[in-house]
């Protein structure tokens, strides 16, 4: 019993340790592999479980005093209905997006493709645009204080240009990779990939405090699932402020987060599965990505990386019992 049970605990330790290994590193498995891989390893767990309970009896257990029950408050759960579709730029990989004055503004990526543009909603004409470097991989934006605020990938550069005329003004240093970027209308808020949020000062870009952004429920879908209550949710990746809250995309998932920017806590969970048509995917489309709020009309828009489609949408609860 003693041998079937470790060989047990070492088979659910090679299979999970294979998923973490696979998000640590953004390989990018077949996503049906991966859930036979979690289901199979959810099932050695259980198997891990039920093999040690013997041993556990027969050895002798000290008392334990009872511990009063803990209570979690699960996030709420969103769906969508889409209120109008716009043409989108299948060349714009849709790294940062935000909503200013009746435009759009998109920071894209890639080496050598990476820019920052303003866009007409209703025809998806670029009006405005300046590009980066061939080294630099442009990621997230914001605007604050008439200036719009650009990150890079792995060059640890942010770039400041004027909101008007798209005038190069500055460049800040940062360590560590430059994800999803949004702002409260007096600091910065930005992701790198982790389940962290750093708040940062505009003026410097120095980091002010950060924010370790916790699930307490099961309703947030990773790679390893979450299955304890209050573990980190990771893959933080493009950012929105909406009515004090911010609002991130998870990279690889249809899902977009809501988080209290004091606590770091999901307090909702957005499901934008099947937002997008079958038919309007090509071998370029990517993933969801890019969330935009007209603070003025309370309107969402949302896009992906390279999707043909901008979607204005309206969020509401789902009803209980509702997948």
């Amino acid at each position: 019993m003693a041998i079937a049970g470790g060989f047990r605990r070492y088979l659910a330790g090679r299979y999970m340790r294979f998923g973490i290994f696979c998000v640590t590193l953004y390989i990018p498995v077949n996503f049906k592999m991966m859930k036979r891989i979690v289901v199979l390893y959810v099932i050695l767990a259980l198997a891990v479980s039920c093999g040690g309970r013997g041993t556990a009896k027969r050895a002798a257990a000290a008392p334990v005093a009872p511990q009063a029950p803990v209570s979690f408050r699960e996030p709420a759960e969103y769906t969508y209905r889409v209120k109008a579709v716009y043409p989108h730029d299948t060349g714009a990989y849709t790294q940062g997006l935000f909503w200013l004055d009746g435009y759009l503004y998109e920071g894209t990526g890639q080496n050598g493709r990476s820019e920052l543009r303003r866009v007409e909603p209703a025809t998806g004409r670029v009006l405005q645009r300046v590009g980066l470097e061939r080294k630099y991989f442009g990621e997230g934006i914001a605007y604050l204080g008439g200036k719009i605020y650009q990150l890079t990938w792995v060059a640890g550069r942010a770039f400041v240009y004027d909101a008007e005329d798209f005038r190069p003004l500055r460049s800040f240093v940062y360590d560590g990779e430059g994800w999803g970027l949004t702002t409260d209308g007096e600091y910065l808020y930005m992701s790198d990939g982790s389940d962290k949020i750093y708040v940062r000062d505009a003026e410097n870009f120095g980091v002010v405090r950060t924010l370790q952004v916790t699930a307490k429920g099961r309703r947030v879908r990773r790679s390893v699932p979450v299955t304890f209550r209050g573990a980190p949710v990771q893959l933080l990746n493009e950012l929105e402020w909406i009515e004090g809250r911010i609002w991130a995309n998870l990279y690889l998932y249809d899902q977009v987060v809501v988080i209290d920017p004091q606590t770091g806590e999901v307090t909702g969970v957005v499901d934008f599965e099947g937002l997008q048509e079958p038919s309007d995917r090509t071998p370029e489309t990517d993933v969801f990505n890019g969330i935009a709020y007209d603070a003025a009309s309370g309107d969402i828009y949302v896009t992906g990386k390279n999707w043909n489609k901008l979607y204005k949408v309206e969020i509401f609860e789902k009803e209980k019992g509702e997948e």
